[in-house]
């Protein structure tokens, strides 16, 4: 059975999580398939950025804590989810979280892993975890760094359930807008035209870990990237193409 439906259209590949009636739970095989889709999406040349979406009213509502599965230890959600996690966290592609409904606990992960997330407000949110005697250990690696501490420490604590707008005045959310699809549309749109290669190294330059370096230890690092890409064939283009006012050769929407 399928739990995660992939479509590609044009230079955007859309992975929906598609369990509605489990409300899009975190089960063994809906973390494989989406696995699967994210690795089809690196592997499309074509593809230049990833929407996350899902049918029904709920985005994902965490961990599936009713379904047994007779898989291999890997492949358990508490050993699976942890990677799946990282991959985002570590996509060489722009992934762009569209939350039009609930997301719970393991589903704020998703959401924090990825670049952009754009909400309605229909979408609303909590930390269970310490509700269910659980601690919300796994997500708390990407979600940490996108929200503010006071207000993390507070949910994650009370597991309140919270608003969109809320969700994105202490950073979980980019933007709240009525027409979510319109708004990832002109997201994926300006990404189209930016180079993938580019793209990838300012997604990795972003996340960098900063701990036990210097300014100046950074600097130079820095100096060095930025001096690597100058010289690159795909900047070469992209500042001819400023100059004679045209598109780049590599924008998909030239």
């Amino acid at each position: 059975m399928s739990t995660v439906d992939y479509q590609v259209a044009g230079s955007v590949a859309t992975i929906t999580l598609d369990a509605p009636e489990r409300r899009n739970a975190l089960s063994a095989q809906l973390l494989a398939q989406l696995r699967a889709a994210l690795d089809a999406a690196e592997a499309d040349g074509a593809v230049r950025s990833v929407v996350l979406s899902h049918t029904g009213s709920v985005f994902c509502s965490g961990m599936d804590l009713t379904t047994v599965t007779d898989v291999p230890a890997a492949e358990q959600p508490i050993n699976a989810f942890p990677v799946l996690l990282q991959r985002l966290w570590e996509f060489g592609k722009p992934v762009l979280a569209r939350v039009a409904g609930k997301a719970r606990a393991g589903g704020i992960g998703l959401i924090a892993a990825s670049d952009i997330a754009i909400g309605t407000p229909a979408a609303d949110f909590a930390f269970t975890e310490v509700r269910l005697g659980l601690v919300p250990a796994v997500i708390s690696a990407p979600v940490l760094p996108r929200m503010t501490p006071r207000a993390v420490l507070e949910l994650c604590l009370t597991g309140e359930t919270f608003d969109a707008a809320r969700a994105a005045e202490i950073g979980l959310l980019n933007r709240v807008v009525v027409d979510v699809d319109a708004e990832l549309a002109r997201c994926t749109e300006l990404l189209a035209g930016c180079e993938p290669k580019a793209l990838a190294a300012t997604k990795q330059l972003l996340r960098r870990d900063r701990s036990g370096r210097s300014l100046a230890e950074d600097l130079s690092a820095m100096s060095a990237l930025s001096a690597q890409y100058f010289a690159s064939d795909e900047a070469a283009e992209g500042i001819a193409a400023f100059r004679q006012k045209r598109p780049p050769a590599w924008a998909v929407n030239r």
